[in-house]
């Protein structure tokens, strides 16, 4: 086997072409020891299958598009062998395109048969000029419901035009003309042609749902086979001079000549064959590749041949083999060629392993082309539209109808079919852009804006995409509220453009200014904190967190629900058939819903940013610069409230950010928990900070605080002891009352989780490991209190942490504070601001706390080295 580099791209392996599909390149099949081009007996009956069923069809289509019958053969043979050995979709079938029949049929009458086959050439040289500049995926951008609307139409002309020739009659030259020589047509007709075209059609729908064994046994026949064999039998007895097949000698078979005719005309011809053939047979890619995986997901045991390798088809290859195959069959004097979805289903529910089973049955329709040609002209012309018919029939797909009314596109659909039928492929096809882009655009402008009044307080709900077409409507309601009113803004939409944003924003600072009290929330109330300034658009935050609480009734209860919207789509969409996760996970609970909820959003929205440096991380081991010891209150986002990220903090959470003494956790002969975090962060780690961090509303010094003497020991009562020297500390009167910048704590559940956070600090002094690198001046020590209502940090500045030193004080931590700012002084004082220097005073100004501040901390690994630090230039949006 050939090797080659698994990092490049652009590299063919000289055995096979490698697929794009992945970083990593594989095989479009699998490789054969010993020889290039395998047989497997799955492959041999698959081409066989295929065979039959193309041979019919490619005939009818020849009939259907009133060219020469033996070009239906040609493009039949050109399709399996050229596009089976070159293309990039191992397991589909090419050859006469039933969605250009319409369009070769108009270019028949237009220009005549040689005519076309050089427009079918030029063409084919278009495909692989798009092929080779990559352009395949790009034509699968086309909105889903305009190909599947003009394959729809395409569908409807055929069916149309072929009814006329089961009915024995000719069809007209457009489908409207079809459509309106339809009554004249039922009334004068003969009784054979029609009979053996029901006759076909009710087969066609039949044999697939034969009942009992002999039902299964006659199923594995393809339909189209066993109809229009049936049919031709019937016909011979009972019909014999119905019209048939009539193959010319091949030596009178006319190959292609120069066009002739308007340029732009011609032009516009080859951009159409082109363009639908193109577009035809990348779907019937993509499709290919949906039902090779569906048919490797079939338990073993079920009857299903074995499955072969899932591999993506190579759209890029496939369009340039597409346009070989093309150019060949117009110089051959072919019907144009694409990749048709009937016989790729029927090739991959033969059991195809390859695409020997595409080749070969290109080969078979050759021998049958030329020693079957008597056999062949027995076929009924009935029968074969019959066959066409049922085939333009499928191409309205009931499953897209569903698809694009349910994604509310169907006024696309409706039109690109109407354009199709009335006005050609091409033209058909801009209009359902066309249609398209004022839908998009109609969407884009149409914001629904409303404003009420309850109990004083004003809503307004702006419900669509806020962009600048939306600012007037938007700028007239705000301005009709009063000055200086609460309101709150709901948008209700998933865009704001700058100019939308720059309208709120200004009436939020000129309300505010008035003495107005305004929320803008998102659709479900969840407050929307405003997009970080340019200057810190240097990081992002490693998880995106803001808004990711959303009310939904129906995810846990009516009280209060926590799902992320897009985890919760997600989770709605795999969570019942995913093999990883059980179906009655999600279902019966609630928990177990908003953690799975939770994980998807991570893997979707934050996985990708933090995948390549966690894995630095695991390469290189964890080297964190602090340890945070804070408790574990699940209203404590650690990571958010110090804007750090992996790698950064070696974390300890217990119920009361507790320390124990060493002198305690010997004497119990336990709680070494705590002790052995220090000793590791310290003496293995090298941390160069420890933090304790106490906070608002703290349950454990609420329970300290109102513990009764007779409570029972339990184990939260054994741990909490550790908590009885700060409950002392505070009622002691050899203490200073530690307390927040400019005012007494709230009470005293607040007096005792400031106190709480100074006593464990001297507990941790008490620790050999801490004390030696204290004393050498490689450690800090740093106090923290957290304010959870306020989303508000206070740093504790210590002048004496024990006696009648100077106060314990927390100052407030503000926006956009200096780095020279953060780190606590020992004289009792923050740098240029002394401790407690007036009612509500703050040690920084408080710049850039308008609309548009950061509310939350990004991450740069480079600006900082101690979350409590926080640079200016690493804060961003949360």
């Amino acid at each position: 086997m050939p090797t080659f580099d698994p990092t490049r791209n652009d590299q063919p392996s000289s055995r096979w072409r490698l697929s794009r599909a992945s970083g990593v390149k594989r095989p479009h099949s699998p490789p054969h020891a010993g020889r290039r081009f395998g047989v497997s007996n799955a492959d041999l009956s698959a081409s066989v299958t295929v065979f039959l069923i193309a041979v019919p069809m490619s005939l009818g289509l020849a009939v259907a598009m009133d060219a020469p019958l033996a070009a239906g053969l040609v493009s039949a043979v050109i399709g399996g062998v050229v596009v089976g050995l070159l293309g990039g979709s191992p397991l589909q079938v090419s050859g006469p395109s039933a969605g250009l029949t319409v369009v070769t049929a108009e270019l028949i009458q237009l220009y005549g048969w040689r005519t076309t086959c050089a427009i079918t050439v030029g063409a084919g040289l278009l495909q692989i000029l798009l092929g080779s500049l990559k352009a395949a995926r790009s034509a699968l951008a086309v909105s889903p419901a305009i190909v599947h609307g003009a394959l729809a139409g395409i569908g409807v002309a055929i069916a149309l035009a072929q009814l006329h020739i089961v009915l024995g009659g000719s069809p007209q030259n457009s489908a409207l003309d079809n459509a309106r020589a339809l009554p004249a047509q039922f009334q004068h007709f003969s009784p054979a042609a029609p009979a053996i075209g029901i006759l076909t059609i009710t087969l066609l729908i039949l044999w697939p749902r034969l009942p009992g064994r002999a039902g299964a046994a006659l199923g594995r026949i393809p339909a189209a086979l066993a109809a229009v064999a049936l049919a031709t039998a019937v016909a011979a007895f009972a019909a014999p001079h119905i019209a048939r097949v009539d193959l010319p000698s091949w030596r009178a078979h006319v190959l292609p000549e120069l066009p002739h005719g308007p340029a732009a005309a011609l032009a516009t011809a080859v951009f159409t064959v082109m363009l639908v053939a193109s577009l035809e047979s990348l779907l019937a890619a993509v499709a290919v590749d949906k039902l090779t995986a569906g048919r490797a997901a079939a338990p073993p045991g079920d009857g299903s041949a074995p499955s072969a390798p899932v591999v993506r088809s190579d759209l890029e290859r496939e369009l340039r083999a597409q346009g070989v195959a093309n150019s060949l069959a117009g110089l051959l004097g072919g019907l144009p060629v694409s990749g048709g979805a009937v016989r790729s289903s029927a090739n991959v529910r033969a059991g195809a392993r390859s695409r020997a089973a595409t080749v070969l049955h290109g080969v078979w329709v050759l021998l049958a082309s030329l020693f079957l040609v008597t056999v062949l002209e027995w076929l009924p012309l009935a029968a074969l539209a019959a066959l066409v018919m049922m085939v333009g029939v499928q191409m309205v797909n009931i499953a897209h109808i569903r698809n694009v009314h349910r994604h509310r596109e169907f006024p696309v659909y409706a039109a690109t079919i109407l354009g199709v039928l009335l006005a050609g492929v091409l033209k058909g096809v801009a209009i359902g852009i066309v249609v398209a882009v004022v839908l998009a655009l109609h969407r884009l402008a149409h914001t629904r804006v409303t404003v009420s009044e309850r109990d004083g307080r004003y809503a307004v709900t702006a419900r669509g995409q806020l962009t600048f077409l939306a600012v007037p409507r938007l700028s007239r309601a705000l301005g009709r509220l009063p000055d200086g009113a609460d309101v709150t803004v709901e948008l209700d939409g998933s865009f704001m453009d700058h100019a939308a944003y720059e309208a709120i924003q200004d009436w939020q600072t000129t309300q505010t200014a008035l003495g107005g009290n305004i929320v803008i929330t998102g659709r479900a109330g969840g407050r929307i904190a405003e997009p970080a300034s340019a200057a810190h658009s240097c990081c992002r935050p490693w998880t995106p967190w803001r808004n990711h609480h959303c009310h939904s009734a129906d995810a846990v209860g009516a009280d209060t629900v926590t799902v992320v919207p897009l985890a919760t789509a997600a989770l709605a969409r795999e969570t019942p058939d995913s093999p990883t996760v059980p179906s009655t996970f999600a279902a019966e609970r609630p928990g177990a819903h908003r953690l799975l909820s939770g994980l998807s959003s991570f893997q979707r929205t934050t996985a990708p940013l933090v995948r390549e440096e966690l894995a630095r991380l695991a390469a290189e081991g964890q080297r964190p610069s602090q340890l945070f010891i804070t408790c574990a209150d699940s209203r404590l986002v650690t990571s958010m409230i110090t804007a750090s990220g992996p790698g950064d903090l070696f974390t300890v959470r217990n119920v009361g950010n507790l320390v124990p003494p060493p002198e305690t956790a010997e004497a119990s002969g336990g709680d070494d928990s705590v002790a052995a975090a220090i000793e590791y962060a310290v003496d293995v780690l090298e941390v160069e900070s420890i933090t304790v961090c106490g906070h608002s509303g703290c349950g454990a010094m609420q329970a300290l605080l109102n513990g009764a003497p007779d409570s029972p020991r339990t184990p939260l009562w054994r741990w909490l002891r550790h908590g009885s020297p700060s409950l002392r500390r505070m009622r002691s009167r050899h203490h200073s009352w530690a307390r927040i910048a400019g005012r007494l704590p709230t009470d005293a559940v607040e007096q005792l989780c400031l106190t709480n956070v100074v006593q464990q600090l001297e507990h941790l002094r008490a620790h050999d490991s801490v004390a030696r690198r204290v004393a050498a001046g490689t450690l800090q020590l740093h106090g923290m209190y957290f304010h959870v209502g306020e989303a508000q940090a206070y740093l504790l500045t210590e002048g004496a942490s024990s006696g009648t030193g100077p106060d314990e004080v927390f100052l407030r931590v503000a926006p956009h504070a200096p780095p020279e700012h953060a780190a606590p002084s020992r004289s009792g004082t923050l740098h240029g601001q002394t401790a407690g220097s007036g009612p509500g005073s703050a040690p920084w100004p408080d710049s850039g706390t308008g609309p548009g501040a950061a509310p939350g901390g990004g991450h740069c690994k480079s600006s900082r080295s101690d979350p409590l630090q926080p640079a200016s230039d690493a804060s961003v949006g949360a």
